[in-house]
């Protein structure tokens, strides 16, 4: 992006949202529910956005979920479910244990790191 080119950086910004809006399984129910995944210049559009996939695009994303929703809603299978409350309410909770599991491994992690380099500062004196 130009820094000058205030069209292509607003474009960005916006598709930037978007994208990480895709990572709310409500918000999947809510466009389901009014029909957007049945409007091919949506799908298309859907389609268009998986270069957020690629490393020099996918380093902004705050909610890296999103790029596999956005994977997921390639599949006009998975766009139908998304009609159903309860696909929402059920991806919605897996994405909370997801969170929570990885939570939990990763202090693990860096209680055994931070024991190691204890260890370690203890040995060499």
């Amino acid at each position: 992006i130009e820094p000058d080119d205030t069209g292509n950086r607003l474009r960005f910004q916006l598709e930037l949202e978007f994208v990480q809006c895709l990572a709310n399984p409500n918000y999947l129910n809510f466009l389901a529910q009014r029909g957007y995944f049945k409007d091919k210049a949506f799908v298309n559009y859907l389609k268009y956005l998986l270069y957020w996939k690629e490393p020099e695009y996918a380093k902004y994303l705050k909610y890296p979920q999103c790029l596999h929703m956005l994977e997921l809603l390639q599949y006009e299978h998975f766009r139908k479910e998304l009609v159903n409350a309860q696909c929402a309410k059920f991806i919605d909770e897996q994405q909370i244990l997801h969170w929570q599991h990885y939570s939990r491994k990763r202090m693990r992690l860096q209680q055994a790191l931070a024991e190691q380099q204890q260890q370690n500062n203890t040995s060499v004196k």
